[in-house]
């Protein structure tokens, strides 16, 4: 089955699904997953869920990662990256914060910075503007995705 073709169809692409963090290769991803199951049945946030074809990805909608290591560690067919070294990033997305931000609709609203841990989201206050925007240090974000659940817009996508 092409899942490229699939998801080109749906209007979107097979690299805007996020999967489980540490994974070594997402070009062959779909090749080598044997759908076994046990990075969605060892999430202990669970984040991860049974995808199209019943490949895993991950739902921010349903919480944040912790970078426990759970998904990883058990794989059998070998996709990922030892995830306690600490040699490789958990995956290189970061948050984005869309249109759909109420602050551009001029209303207060910062459930996405009080969600933030590494303090990566910053509402820098400045002359004339009422209600401050959304900055996000790209170099701070960890990719963890808890400030996508408390947004009440859904305006914060992992990309």
């Amino acid at each position: 089955m092409d899942f490229g073709k699939r998801q080109f169809l749906r209007g979107g692409s097979v690299s805007d699904e996020l999967r489980p963090p540490w994974l070594a290769d997402i070009a062959s991803f779909t090749d080598s997953c044997t759908r076994c199951g046990k990075c969605i049945e060892l999430c202990p946030e669970n984040i991860i869920c049974a995808g199209d074809g019943g490949f895993p990805l991950v739902e921010f909608g349903l919480g944040e990662c912790t970078f426990c290591g759970d998904c990883t560690n058990q794989c059998e067919a070998g996709l990922f990256h030892p995830a306690a070294t600490g040699e490789y990033p958990a995956w290189r997305h970061k948050a984005l914060v869309s249109d759909h931000c109420l602050t551009n609709l001029g209303v207060m609203c910062r459930s996405c910075e009080d969600a933030c841990e590494p303090m990566a989201i910053r509402f820098p206050l400045a002359a004339g503007i009422l209600v401050p925007r959304p900055v996000i240090d790209i170099d701070a974000c960890t990719g963890c995705g808890a400030c996508v659940r408390p947004c009440p817009e859904q305006a914060i996508k992992m990309a």
